[in-house]
């Protein structure tokens, strides 16, 4: 078989005599091009080749010479070699490995192009790797790769446990006194067998502790006993797991990086103050990468799960990477949804007071009421709603001691030209501040002359609320008032830079004085005085003369024509009463008959109706009473299974202290009231003659009123000449 070369020169393949050649071909001048890798490895595995003698000649190349020639001779010797007419016998597969693929795709390359390329510097040294290991496969690529599972939980439940444990047991023996190199060669081993289908960098769509949630107990307990036996290296393991996911992003193909998230959350989940330890190094990670949102997403994705196990390091981590970066719009919707996550997680905040301050609560302020920031107004929403939380944060447990601190720049922000959320936010923020923290008077008198139409906005949101100001906040709203309006006189005098909030502020500050210092006649307490008065001196009047009628207030009130009036209107109400009683008695049966007669069908449906929704429910609760009655015994035999002990016998005790109680004082006291109403009602039959009437019982009903009167009479009386006494006495 003969392979034709360049130049129209043939070569004979195995099967024809070593010495036959075809004509030579004249000599073609070529640079020097020194075999590949590929086409070395190739070289050595065909055995003798014909290679050219000069003169024109060919001849057979034998093992261990060099060929004759120079460059054109390397040139022929890979033209022969490319050009044999056998193939070579298949290699034996083994794993696809990095070394491996290399290798494969330099000898397509090789066996594609008939001239091979020229070689790197370091080339003989891998030219004996290559042919060491086309002879004999690594023991590291003797292993199978494991294939992509459909899921995650499918991966999980395919690891063997049993031969991690080994792996761990192995990288322990060898390097016993570095944990570093366990700890790695967990997450790698864990990343390299958990291979499932890649997911967003935030993991939206799983839950918040994905994927260690699907962790199994018992890798849970090999995890964390590794990781306990290295808790001095877990900082730098922290670095290693974000940095390695970083290189992974990098790679086209890429592998799953589940493993690397399983040990992250595993080593915050006990110790969440690792990922605080240097967040600036962080921060400076994503803004080097502000471009690749992937990777941002990804180390924001692991720094947040802090945030699962303590509130305090998970606002440190929000406040430290995550609000730099609010404005950046392919990780701003990830840094609210957190915050939004952390507060919903943990709703007791008082572990979180003292993280933020002035410094960091005022960029969320704006971020969350200014307009036409570089948050969506979707986004803007969100951080409005958590606004509140945000702000019971910031002021923390004794806003008393704190809110002066934040006035100021309340008070800056306050300008007339403010949006009006926003206005309206920092007008009662400030009146807040004023109401618990009384230095927060001192700092607004300090930064009057400095910001006048805040002050004057403040000051007519004062004049608003006027009525829901405490005493206290009143008096000490006098004495800021008071030295606002002498600075606004000076302010006044001194020249018209400022005319329009001098006078504004001016305004303001005369009628809060004015509130103060009068706060108009108080007739309901004068009312209230004279008629008590009045009353008192009636009942003197009466007690004095013996009667109404012979009383000065009668005499006064006939001579006066007051009586008589109020005698005929009296007479013309009753009149009236009397005439509606009696129309009542003529009219009521007859347009009672008349409904009854309208309304009888209706009445009769709905009183069917309501008997059978009554049956309906009598049959649902006897039915529900009896499936109880079935299923109590069943769920009592289960509840003192699963119940300690110690619990069913402080209920016994607890049973026995009510039986006690019931049986000693409620019982008793029963029998006392039954008793007692057993007596009350006989005596009140006796009293209606053995039988109980209407008449009996308006008859008592004067009586109890008859001398209930003449019981506040007396005491009204006695009040009175005690209160005469002591005017005598003194």
């Amino acid at each position: 078989m003969v392979s034709p070369l360049p130049g129209g020169a043939r070569v004979r393949g195995r099967g024809q005599s070593a010495g036959a050649c075809a004509a030579p071909a004249p000599p073609r001048p070529a640079p020097p091009a020194p075999a590949s890798l590929g086409s070395a490895a190739m070289a050595a595995a065909a055995g003798p080749a014909p290679a050219p003698a000069g003169g024109g000649r060919w001849e057979v190349v034998r093992k261990g010479r060099r060929p004759a020639g120079g460059p054109g001779g390397r040139r022929a010797l890979g033209e022969a070699n490319a050009g044999r007419a056998l193939p070579l016998a298949p290699p034996i597969a083994t794993s696809d490995t990095i070394f491996e693929l290399g290798f494969e795709k330099s000898l397509k390359k090789q066996n594609k192009e008939q001239v091979p390329p020229a070689p790197a510097p370091e080339q003989p040294h891998r030219r004996q790797h290559v042919g060491k290991s086309a002879k004999k496969p690594s023991v590291n690529d003797a292993g199978i790769k494991p294939g992509k599972c459909r899921s995650l939980e499918e991966a999980l439940r395919a690891l063997d446990l049993a031969d991690l444990q080994k792996e761990l047991a192995k990288s322990q023996s060898v390097f016993p006194e570095n944990p570093s190199v366990w700890v790695k060669d967990l997450a790698s081993y864990l990343n390299y067998k958990l291979q499932a289908p890649r997911s967003d960098p935030l993991l939206s769509q799983h839950p918040h502790d994905y994927p260690y949630c699907l962790v199994s107990k018992e890798l849970k307990n090999i995890i964390r006993s590794l990781l306990g036996r290295s808790s001095s290296v877990l900082e730098l393991f922290f670095d290693h797991c974000i940095y390695t996911m970083l290189q992974e992003l990098d790679k086209t193909p890429g592998e799953s990086l589940h493993g690397y998230r399983i040990c992250i959350q595993a080593v915050l989940l006990d110790r969440p103050k690792i990922a605080t330890m240097n967040l600036g190094k962080y921060l400076e990670v994503l803004r080097s990468h502000q471009n690749r949102p992937a990777k941002c997403l990804t180390v924001l994705w692991a720094l947040g799960q802090a945030g699962l196990a303590d509130l305090h390091e998970g606002l440190k981590v929000w406040l430290g990477v995550m609000l730099p970066v609010l404005g950046i719009k392919s990780l701003s919707p990830y840094a609210v949804a957190y915050l939004d996550r952390l507060l919903m997680m943990h709703p007791n905040l008082t572990k979180g007071f003292g993280m933020i301050g002035p410094k960091d609560f005022f960029p969320l302020l704006d971020f969350a009421f200014m307009p036409n920031n570089s948050l969506p107004p979707s986004l803007q929403e969100q951080l409005r709603q958590l606004y509140p939380r945000l702000k019971v944060l910031a002021f923390g447990a004794k806003p008393e001691t704190a809110l002066h601190t934040y006035f100021p720049s309340f008070l800056s922000r306050a300008t007339p030209s403010c949006p009006p959320g926003m206005k309206k936010e920092l007008l009662t923020s400030m009146s807040q501040c004023l109401s618990l923290d009384p230095l927060s008077f001192s700092v607004w008198r300090q930064l009057y002359t400095k910001h006048l139409s805040q002050s004057s906005l403040l000051l007519n949101h004062l004049l608003e609320s006027w009525d829901s100001i405490s005493k206290k906040v009143r008096q000490s709203l006098q004495e800021t008032v008071r030295s606002f309006k002498v600075t606004n006189e000076e302010l006044a005098a001194r020249g018209p830079n400022s005319d329009q909030d001098v006078a504004a502020c001016d305004a303001a500050c005369k009628e809060l004085l004015r509130k103060m210092k009068g706060r108009g006649f108080p007739w309901s307490r004068l009312l209230l005085v004279l008629l008590v008065f009045a009353a008192g001196f009636l009942l003197h009047d009466v007690r004095t003369h013996g009667s109404f009628q012979a009383s000065s207030s009668a005499h006064l009130l006939r001579s006066s024509g007051v009586l008589p009036a109020l005698q005929q209107a009296w007479e013309k109400v009753s009149h009236c009463c009397l005439e509606g009683y009696r129309w009542l008695e003529r009219s009521l049966p007859i347009y009672g008959s008349q409904a009854a007669a309208v309304l009888q069908l209706q009445l009769e449906l709905l009183w069917a109706k309501s008997g059978e929704v009554a049956v309906y429910v009598s049959e649902q609760c006897s039915s529900l009473l009896s499936w109880m009655h079935g299923s109590l015994p069943a769920f009592i035999e289960g509840l003192q299974s699963r119940v300690p002990e110690s619990l069913w016998h402080f209920a016994e005790c607890v049973r026995e202290l009510l039986l006690f109680l019931v049986q000693s004082c409620l019982l008793p006291l029963l029998e006392c009231v039954a008793a007692a109403l057993e007596r009350g009602w006989k005596h009140w039959v006796d009293s209606c003659n053995g039988e109980v009437t209407w008449d009996c019982v308006r008859e008592h009903l004067t009586s109890f009123t008859y001398s209930s009167w003449i019981y506040l009479q007396n005491t009204t009386t006695a009040v009175k000449n005690w209160a005469l006494a002591m005017i005598s006495g003194h």
